[in-house]
């Protein structure tokens, strides 16, 4: 049970994390005028092509985070009703 909520705070953490560094990277690069300062072009299309892709993978960690947090309440919901019933069959 507590898996699930570990799971995902870890993937709500990375997902956030990775897209921070990758538009941290982006701003840095840049230069007084807002254009990107690449060595070459290769270097250019390679970099771009890792950050487009590691915000896809960022945005499917994000998703997959709040997934696990949506299973993780539903979990807690439910053991809670069995409890509450339970205690109800208990009393009776």
């Amino acid at each position: 049970m507590y898996a699930t909520l570990v799971l995902s705070i870890l993937a709500l953490l990375s997902g956030f994390g990775m897209r921070y560094w990758i538009n941290r990277r982006k701003f840095y690069r840049r230069s007084s005028l807002g254009a990107e300062g690449f060595s070459s072009y290769e270097k250019s299309v390679f970099i771009s092509f890792l950050e487009r892709t590691g915000k896809w993978i960022a945005y499917i960690l994000i998703v997959f985070g709040l997934l696990f947090l949506w299973s993780y309440s539903r979990e807690n919901k439910d053991s809670k009703e069995m409890i509450q019933k339970e205690v109800s069959y208990v009393h009776v």
